[in-house]
């Protein structure tokens, strides 16, 4: 909270004023998440070579990954370094909304370097069983939730996109709701994290969407032009936002293909959460299902998959998730990132729209 002090001096300096403004502080976050991002990514990167914490790639993978073995990993790390950092600077600590965001974050990212570890440690690509993370997972946003409610900073009316006049009262079982939103987004971005480069830009795609998004149901006249709910206190995770952006573009400097680090689970689980986080904060959690369909076409075609194959003894995709169907099919991985990258700009678009037509 820096700028708080920063600010303080505008009778002194009054160009300092600026530090009042969300927008500004943003333009700030965004700088300063993608330079630490950036500057740390060269540090972790051959302090991990140097510790062995590298890639073992799944034998189920397709045989084109088994090049990619010893690649360092856990990178995310420093996505997220380069988010707190921008918490100390440039976003205000007291409001409850950006502390109920970053246990969540947090907790997911705990949980995501538990799994890393585990999984390099006893050298199997198991790691954490997946019933027990995804109960760590949704008992975390449980409370969390449950406590933002109780406290009156979060409702549990949920909106409909496109039509305005329809919402529900959940009551005491949006904190599940929300949990199941939360840990949905989460978890689909870990399973979207195959490639190169390939889950962190729709990631801050997302995160750059959500930061208008909250921006606007923390604004009141801006939220009462567009019909959308007005959240107390939502504006102040626009900088977090920002920093997320700034932060995916840094390490896809060392991401992009071909990868010289991968984001590992502490990222992409601290990631998701994140985008699933701010989609609940901002009422947008239906809208999620369109801005996040990468994701949410990732996770599915895994369930189809696996129930397909249970059910009828037959497999509809050659490989599941998604991305490796396409890469069993013949097609190049960078062209498979590239035109993932693509959708994910086209649903940010129509997500706008919707949004703008409620």
């Amino acid at each position: 909270m820096i700028y708080k002090w920063l600010f303080a001096l505008s009778s002194v300096f009054p160009s300092f004023n600026l530090f009042q403004y969300i927008t500004f502080r943003s333009f700030l976050s965004f700088f300063t998440g993608f330079f630490v991002c950036w500057f740390l990514g060269y540090l972790f990167i051959s302090r991990v070579k140097e510790n062995g914490l590298r890639e073992r790639i799944n034998t189920d993978s397709p045989d084109s990954h088994q090049k990619k073995t010893g690649i360092p990993t856990m990178g995310g790390i420093f996505i997220l370094l380069g988010l707190f950092a921008v918490c100390f600077l440039w976003v205000d600590l007291s409001e409850p909304l950006v502390w109920g965001t970053l246990l969540i974050v947090s907790g997911f990212a705990l949980i995501g370097l538990w799994d890393d570890l585990l999984k390099l440690r006893a050298k199997h690509f198991r790691g954490l069983k997946a019933s027990w993370r995804l109960v760590l997972e949704f008992a975390l946003c449980l409370v969390v939730l449950s406590i933002l409610m109780a406290r009156g900073d979060l409702s549990s009316v949920l909106y409909v996109p496109v039509f305005k006049n329809i919402s529900w009262d959940l009551g005491g079982f949006y904190a599940f709701f929300g949990a199941l939103v939360i840990t949905g987004c989460a978890n689909s971005v870990n399973l979207t994290d195959g490639l190169d480069g390939l889950a962190v830009f729709p990631v801050l795609i997302c995160a750059g969407a959500l930061s208008v998004f909250a921006y606007s149901a923390g604004h009141h006249e801006i939220a009462e032009y567009l019909n959308m709910p007005f959240v107390s206190g939502a504006g102040e995770l626009t900088p977090l936002a920002a920093a997320v952006v700034a932060s995916g573009l840094g390490f896809l400097w060392y991401n992009s293909y071909p990868a010289q680090v991968f984001m590992g689970d502490i990222g992409a689980l601290g990631l998701g959460s994140f985008l699933g986080m701010l989609a609940v904060v901002t009422k947008n959690e239906l809208l999620l299902l369109v801005l996040g369909g990468i994701f949410v076409a990732e996770a599915l075609s895994v369930i189809f998959q696996v129930a397909s194959y249970k059910i009828t003894g037959k497999r509809i995709f050659k490989m599941a998730p998604l991305h490796h169907h396409f890469e069993l099919k013949g097609l190049e991985e960078s062209k498979i990132i590239i035109r993932f990258w693509i959708v994910a700009i086209l649903l940010a678009v129509l997500s706008f729209v919707l949004i703008k037509v409620r």
